[in-house]
């Protein structure tokens, strides 16, 4: 791991430290986590506004997808 030097406004700091201290965490591995998971929810966006983007250009076609009805029920 390497040590990196972040400016923060010092409410923020007390919230995060308390909410690692609720969850029994540090703030180093809390503030990972959140970083991760705002790196996931980027990634996600971007692959949604990518998909979104495409289905602009070419939109589906009716009776395109008609093959994958009977995939999509759920068994009993």
């Amino acid at each position: 791991m390497r040590t990196v030097q972040m400016t923060l406004e010092p409410e923020l700091v007390e919230r995060v430290d308390r909410a690692a201290q609720k969850l029994g965490t540090t703030r180093s591995a809390f503030t990972r986590r959140a970083l991760k998971e705002a790196l996931e929810r980027l990634r996600v966006k971007v692959a949604e506004e990518r998909h979104r983007r495409g289905y602009a250009r070419k939109p589906v076609k009716r009776g395109e997808f008609d093959g994958w009805e009977r995939y999509q029920v759920w068994p009993d």
